[in-house]
């Protein structure tokens, strides 16, 4: 199945099941509806002659990719969608040379999943009771993650809809988030930044790097795209952090923007969940190498030879 098949298919399946609740936003849905306008205002400045042949691997943080595309951060719908669906995203995304990275709660089997040899992270959420996240982390540590996330805009939980589904978190202080840096001898990622401020407090905090991310429509309505808040972020972290975005990004052209503002990595989340529900590990493999392949296709016609080489230039705004 091309990507086309692959997220009607699946989008229809998840939306016949209990789990499809997980496609919608926080209240009003604002987020889905807008993430697609803003990344609909850019088109490429063409650059066709002499283009040249485009790579899509990458090196981050130590770790070797295939593409920058990889998998954001989840894990609650995955093992509902099939058996050991876990693993079997694992697995495709080890194929398909991308990164897997599980959310909350942290799976049973991440070790498990980190012995498949697929480039892992793994995320903990700011919880209340601030012990359970350093034993997440200790259990993330164990299990033989490369990169451990902390979700720091889940401080009020999570909602879709009206429905709260994620509770019993509060928001970290910086001085917190430095202890946590102190617990961790990996790269350590904070994953929800959508301000200079909290950018700024990061790169204080010691994070390796941030994602920048709206978390899916399932924190606060009415966040902005990632894209409109990446210059004023970019301008605070100058290249002293690792730099992922993830938001609404769908196909290679997406992906292509994302790393024109600025990103080393773009994260997918919903078409993880098409793909797996279209065609089991063919389809999240699929998902991933078809988004690389329009992703180097388009880098040749707009004349960019690398990912680590994309600039604004290549952007017109509408």
């Amino acid at each position: 199945m091309d990507l086309t098949e692959l997220y009607e298919k699946g989008e229809e399946k998840l939306r016949q099941r209990d789990i499809g609740i997980t496609l919608g936003a926080v209240e009003t849905g604002f987020i889905l509806r807008h993430d697609r306008q803003v990344l609909d205002r850019y088109t490429f400045r063409q650059q066709c002659i002499d283009g040249p042949e485009a790579s899509t691997g990458c090196r981050v943080l130590g770790t070797d990719l295939e593409t920058p595309v990889i998998m954001s951060a989840m894990t609650m719908p995955i093992p509902a969608i099939m058996e050991n669906g876990l693993l079997e995203v694992a697995l495709a995304l080890k194929e398909a040379g991308s990164l897997m990275w599980t959310g909350t709660p942290i799976p049973k089997d991440l070790k498990e999943i980190s012995e498949t040899g697929v480039p892992l992270a793994a995320n903990v959420k700011p919880f209340e009771d601030r012990q359970k996240i350093f034993q997440g982390i200790e259990q993330i540590l164990d299990a033989g993650a490369r990169w451990v996330g902390i979700e720091i805009d889940a401080g009020q939980g999570t909602k879709v809809g009206d429905r709260i589904v994620a509770s019993g978190c509060a928001p970290l202080s910086s001085r917190e988030l430095k202890e946590i840096r102190n617990a961790v001898p990996v790269p350590l990622i904070f994953k929800g930044v959508l301000s200079a401020a909290d950018a700024r407090k990061s790169l204080d905090a010691g994070a390796d790097g941030i994602v920048i991310s709206n978390h899916g429509a399932h924190t606060l309505d009415y966040l902005p795209h990632p894209l409109q808040v990446m210059d004023e972020i970019l301008s605070v972290v100058k290249g002293k952090m690792l730099v992922i975005v993830d938001g609404g990004f769908r196909r290679g052209s997406d992906v292509l923007k994302g790393l024109a503002f600025g990103a080393c990595l773009v994260g997918l989340g919903r078409p993880i969940l098409y793909g797996l529900s279209a065609a089991g590990r063919e389809g999240v493999k699929g998902v991933v190498q078809g988004i690389t392949a329009e992703l180097k296709r388009i880098m040749t016609m707009v004349g960019v030879p690398g990912v680590d080489q994309v600039s604004q230039d290549i952007l017109i705004k509408e």
